[in-house]
């Protein structure tokens, strides 16, 4: 399967707010309807579920409004005091390894915010947030066989349907319990069953994920980047800072399948999308790209005036959690750095290794010495 990759920042921007341009592959991919393509396609978790994040027009509408009225501004900023309990916990725990070794800070601190947050912010209980972690980490991997592949999609629907089923019988303040009793004002409909699986993997792997690489990849940057540290330390740069030229040189999410053609798109100079085209967004491209930011587009730089950048998407399919993920860095990343000044990394930085996906960008480990 062949899709267009969508690399330079104003094409993307162009492309985010045009009509022409859908979700739906039930509507508007005919390989998909057509049944060519096979369940153990590597990429089907992120096409076959039913959510806002697959919809369009009307039913993306009424889809996202359901999932606003649990997800509000209100609960985010709620969850800030949570948020610092979960950081000293964990910063604790840093400071209890042995001196001398290494600690791998993705797992053991980039990896576990997000993912406690989330969890407690959907009502995952304990004994169910092993697997439904390790579900959507799976489906981030995208050079699974097929049929680890469709293995993965089977226990991504199983492991939300256990959560689906468990607040359905201990309903909580908590997202999932709000997705269970939410209703559309306007058609007094609620959220399907599919639909409610559906958004619970949007919401749980998109709220993990997004905030893990953020963080991650903003200490990865301060650490190989000292005279950036020094500006930071020295007040003429601050952790907004920070965390914006992070998401727009370092996005967490590279590619996010797919979008598709509702009819064709004459994008100028030769090119042109045929209707029923798949398409990969490159939000992490986006930032870099030197028609908006120059000749150093591709450089960490705290004191860049213009940060622009799409790492949370653009226009109706803005991503509701970006709020979210920026508090958690916003506090993960300071008293990071304030407990541990003289962290660095325990390897040199050619040898880290990234992730093995196209959707994530990020590595799979990061190990520092903390002394």
């Amino acid at each position: 399967m062949v899709a267009w990759s969508v690399t330079r920042y104003d094409v993307i921007k162009k492309l985010l707010t045009d009509d022409r341009v859908s979700r739906d592959p039930r509507q508007h991919w005919p390989a998909w309807y057509n049944g060519e393509i096979p369940p153990d396609w590597p990429l089907v978790s992120w096409v076959a579920v039913t959510s806002a994040f697959t919809s369009y027009g009307s039913e993306r509408a009424r889809l996202r409004n359901l999932i606003a009225k649990a997800f509000t501004a209100r609960r985010t900023a709620a969850m800030r005091p949570r948020i610092e309990e979960i950081v000293a916990g964990l910063l604790a725990g840093l400071e209890a390894a042995p001196a001398g070794e290494p600690v791998d800070l993705r797992a053991d601190y980039a990896y576990r915010l997000p993912t406690e947050v989330i969890c407690e912010l959907f009502g995952v209980p304990g004994h169910l947030r092993a697997e439904t972690m390790r579900v959507i980490d799976a489906a981030l991997d995208t050079s699974a066989t097929p049929e680890e592949a469709q293995a993965n999609v089977e226990g991504m629907y199983a492991a939300m349907r256990a959560i689906a089923d468990y607040r359905s019988e201990h309903p909580g303040d908590d997202m999932t319990s709000g997705l269970l009793a939410a209703r559309d004002d306007e058609s007094g409909s609620r959220l399907s069953q599919e639909e409610l699986i559906s958004t619970l993997i949007l919401m749980i792997g998109a709220g993990a994920e997004t905030a893990v690489n953020l963080i991650a990849k903003a200490t990865h940057a301060l650490l190989t980047h000292p005279e950036q540290r020094l500006l930071l330390e020295s007040g003429k740069a601050t952790w907004d800072d920070v965390i914006e030229e992070t998401l727009r040189a370092e996005g967490p999410i590279s590619h996010m399948p797919m979008r598709f053609a509702v009819e064709d798109i004459d994008l100028g100079e030769g090119v042109l999308i045929r209707k029923g085209d798949p398409i990969l967004v490159a939000f992490a491209a986006a930032g870099r790209d030197p028609g908006l930011h120059g000749d150093s587009a591709g450089t960490f730089d705290l004191t860049r005036e213009d940060k622009e950048h799409l790492a949370f998407g653009h226009g109706v399919h803005y991503c509701l959690g970006a709020p979210l993920a920026r508090l958690e860095a916003a506090v993960a990343l300071p008293a990071l750095f304030e407990r541990f000044p003289g962290m660095r990394l325990a390897v040199p930085p050619q040898e880290l290794v990234p992730q093995v996906s196209f959707i994530a960008n990020g590595h799979q480990e990061l190990p520092v010495l903390l002394r």
